[in-house]
Order: structure tokens, then sequence, then C-alpha cells
């Protein structure tokens, strides 16, 4: 990484005071970053030093994540993330913006376009579209009061569980290569350094709310989420990664719930492809731009 960096900033959702980066040139175009489950808005430092010369990038930490507040019952809904992202939004008092997500983030934005599609000029969603529909179809087989039932159980355990202390910060980064091993060490590293606490006894802790760890039974409706992905009007990018757990909405039919987007699949790159891939994803998010 080189040159100053961004700053910290905060505002105020929900009751919660939440944190993002900003990379300054305020007066340049805005592009929102928007960063996936269990992780935190530097993991973006990358895409924002590639482009801050050209865009006002600024990057949020979601609820429960990064140097943002976790919520007071664990309980967390994307819809709720939705909400962040709109206040966020609105209290930068730009737009519309450019948003490039990934994951959990990228299905937020993808919801938060559908809703606000004045407000969104263009969107970028790496393997944001969530579980697909034959993973769904694996998860409803089971009855719903049972599953209902095992997140009631989750939920009570996790209730009693203290986040997972590593002794140094090598052991927590060593668990971020164990987690991607197509990440570079540096990489590895930086993401490491901002994707921890250090406790008072000295041992290290991820950021993250550990009740991330389970999510509610059943989203919003299939075809609430259809009908918000046909209402999005800019034009959306969606990557995917050859090796990644997720499926390709060209392969799985979810495409046809799109009116303006495109896909591409990365050869040698899973889920985090925009790690994996830095240069190539650069330059196919750079010609979308």
């Amino acid at each position: 990484m080189n040159g100053t960096g961004p700053t910290n900033q905060t505002f105020i959702s929900q009751r919660l005071r939440l944190n993002y980066v900003d990379w300054g040139n305020r007066g340049k175009p805005p592009l929102v970053l928007v960063h996936g489950g269990r992780d935190h808005a530097r993991s973006w430092d990358w895409t924002a030093e590639a482009l801050c010369a050209d865009w006002h990038v600024v990057a949020m930490d979601h609820r429960g994540h990064g140097d943002s507040d976790w919520v007071s019952d664990g309980n967390y809904q994307a819809n709720d993330m939705v909400y962040d992202l709109a206040q966020f939004i609105h209290q930068l008092d730009v737009g519309p913006v450019t948003i490039v997500s990934h994951s959990m983030g990228g299905n937020v934005a993808l919801r938060y376009a559908g809703v606000f599609p004045e407000m969104v000029r263009k969107i970028v969603a790496i393997e944001g579209l969530g579980p697909s529909p034959a993973r769904q179809e694996e998860m409803r087989a089971r009855p719903y009061p049972e599953r209902f039932a095992e997140w009631i159980g989750k939920k009570r355990a996790a209730s009693g569980r203290n986040p997972r202390k590593y002794a140094s910060i090598e052991d927590a980064f060593a668990r971020m290569i164990e987690e991607n091993s197509y990440l570079t060490e540096e990489q590895a590293r930086h993401l490491t350094i901002h994707g921890v606490n250090r406790n008072e006894d000295g041992t290290f802790s991820w950021k993250f709310d550990p009740h991330l760890n389970i999510w509610g039974v059943e989203d919003i409706a299939d075809e609430f989420l259809q009908q918000t992905w046909d209402a999005i009007t800019s034009p959306t990018l969606l990557l995917y990664g050859a090796d990644s757990w997720a499926s390709n909405p060209e392969k799985d039919g979810r495409i046809k719930y799109f009116n303006n987007a495109e896909v591409i699949e990365f050869e040698k790159a899973g889920h985090w492809l925009h790690h994996d891939q830095f240069d190539r994803f650069m330059q196919t998010l750079r010609d979308f731009l």
C-alpha cells in the first residue's frame, strides 16, 4: 500500500454508530465500496487506492463489522443493512452514486439499487445474489419448524460464546491464509491487521460480532427479492470466481430477473476474486465504470 490512506468517519443509523473510511476528493464522482460478511471496509484498500485520484471513494463498515457497533440483540438482517447503506448515502448528500460490492454487501447493495434506482449510476456485485436456487431448495427440504428450532439452539449457544482469541497476530494471520489460499502474504497481513482488535490480556480477536455466524432461518420471500432485482435500472455487472462455492446466475437462471446486467466469470479465483485476481478485476472494473 502507498499513500497516506483514508480518514475514519462515523454516522448514525438506527441508533448505531457506524464507521466508514473516506479517501477524499469530495468533488469527484462518488464511489461507494460495500464489503462482505465478516469482513471490513479496509479490505477495499487496494481498489480504493487505485481509484481515489478520479473518484470520491468511501467504504463503510457494516453493523457488527470492523469498527462499527454491534447490535445489542445479536440479530442481523439484510434489510437493516440496506437501511444502513441508504442512511450512509443520504448523509453523504451525494448521488447518484456508483457502487462496488462483495458477497453479503452485494446482496445489500443490489436491494438498495432496486429500492432507490434513481440513486445508483452503476453497480458491481461480486457474488452478491445470496444462496442459489439449488441451495435454497436443499435448505427448504427440511421443515421450517425444525430449522427454526435449530436456529434457536444455535443462538442460545452463541450467547455464551466469547470471540475466539489468538495468542498473537501471527496466529490470526495464519487463519486468514487458511481461509483463502489465493491471498498473497501481503494481502493477508493487511486484512488481518485491520480485521482484529487486541484484547486486554494481549490476545487478538476478529472485530466482527460472532453472532454473524448465525443468520435467520428465512430472509424476504423469493418473489420480493426478484421484484427488487427487476427494479434496478442502472447498468449492473455481476462477477463470479470459477473456483468459488457461489452459483453463477447465468447458469442457475437468476440472470432473468435483471434488465441490464452482464455476468463475467474469473478463472483461478474464488469467492474473494477482487483479491485473487486483482489486476484483472481492476481492468474489468475500470472498463465498466
